[in-house]
Formats: structure tokens, sequence, C-alpha cells
């Protein structure tokens, strides 16, 4: 039976995994409030009311029913105004160093995002992480929302990786769901915008801090 200890390989989440983008997180989803008279909410509350699919969330979040005409307008406030907030968005504690210090275990890592690809290859860029990984992969859909696993299997297969030697890095609920059903571990974190409890209930390992999720692999 494989341990943490025996990962050959990490796939790491980008938004509240790597990124510090809370607060931009929050701004977005507030931006959404006004335009449905909705009062604004604080990261508790988002993390409260946080979950996939995500227009179930938007729809228990602004206590009403919501159709395709709703959704698409949900998905262009809400990208707009976080992308006026990602240059104000810092890396996650400990990063770059934690990802440095993994390549010279000769391990190998990779970047799985469901944000926009071509923005996201961008963004990693421009922080210096790129020649980082392995692979990078983020959403190649017009709309946001799915869900990640069958992206996670597609991302192990691009790189011939068998999904039992991998183990994702996250901070949500469905980082875990995407494990589960790919075949691989899974570490998440309590950076992004899904409570401790809520994580903990998932069983899989929870901790605090991207240095402390590469200690258990350690």
């Amino acid at each position: 039976m494989t341990t943490l200890a025996d990962t050959r390989h990490i796939v790491w989440d980008w938004n509240g995994t790597l990124l510090d983008d809370n607060h931009a997180v929050v701004s977005a989803v507030n931006t959404v409030c006004s335009e449905f008279d909705r009062e604004h909410i604080d990261i508790d509350e988002w993390r409260a009311v946080f979950g996939r699919p995500l227009l179930q969330c938007y729809e228990r979040l602004l206590r009403r029913s919501l159709d395709d005409r709703d959704w698409a307008r949900i998905d262009v406030l809400y990208h707009d105004a976080y992308r006026k907030l990602l240059d104000t968005c810092g890396l996650a504690k400990g990063v770059p160093n934690a990802l440095q210090d993994w390549a010279k275990t000769g391990r190998s890592q990779s970047l799985l995002s469901m944000w926009f690809h071509g923005e996201l290859v961008e963004l990693v860029t421009d922080r210096g992480l790129y020649e980082m990984f392995a692979r990078v992969d983020g959403l190649r859909a017009e709309v946001g929302g799915g869900s990640k696993a069958e992206h996670l299997r597609r991302h192990l297969e691009a790189q011939e990786l068998d999904a039992r030697d991998a183990v994702l890095i996250g901070d949500v609920l469905d980082d875990a769901h995407a494990a589960e059903q790919a075949g691989t571990r899974c570490v998440l974190v309590t950076t992004g915008v899904t409570s401790r409890e809520a994580l903990e209930k998932t069983g899989r390992p929870v901790v605090d801090s991207i240095p402390e999720a590469l200690a258990l692999l350690n």
C-alpha cells in the first residue's frame, strides 16, 4: 500500500492554494451580490456557502433560482471583477521556496487549475513559476464552473503518470472529490475558500500551509 511519502509527483491547484487570492474572490462575489440586490458578505460567509456545482452555490448565496441567462451574467460579473484585482494577489506562504525544495528531491510537479488556460499560463509565467512545472493546464472552456475530476484525469494521462504515484494538493472539496475519482491521493490546505471543518470531513489530510503539506510528503 502506498503512502504519502511514496509520492513521485505533485499536482498543485492554483487559486487559493499557490495563489493567495481570497480578497479578490470575496470582492468579485460581492460585485455579483450588488447586481442581484443581495447584501455583501465576508470570507467566512463565502466559506459557509461555497461549493459545487457553482450554480447551486450562487442560488444559495442569492436566495433565488437562476436560469441560464442569470448564470451567464454572473460568470461575466465575477470574472471581470476578479481580473481587476489579480495584480494585488500574492503567492501563498512558502511559495516559491517550497516548490524549489520539492524540485531538488528529483521528483516532479505540475499545475492544474480551473482558471482559464491562457490567463493561467501568463499569471504563472509572470510570477516566475512556469519553469518549475512539468505541465500547466487550465480550463479550456468559455464558461467556468465545471468538475475538476475529468480535468485531473486528462492532466495525468497527458504526462503518462500513474494516478497512484501522484498527490493533488488543493484547498476545496472539489479537489478531494477529483482526487478520489481519478485514483490519486490528496492533501488539503486551509488557505482558500473552504473551512477546516468542511475539509476535515473528507477524511483527507488537512494542513494550514504549503510547507506543512510538503512535510507530509517527505
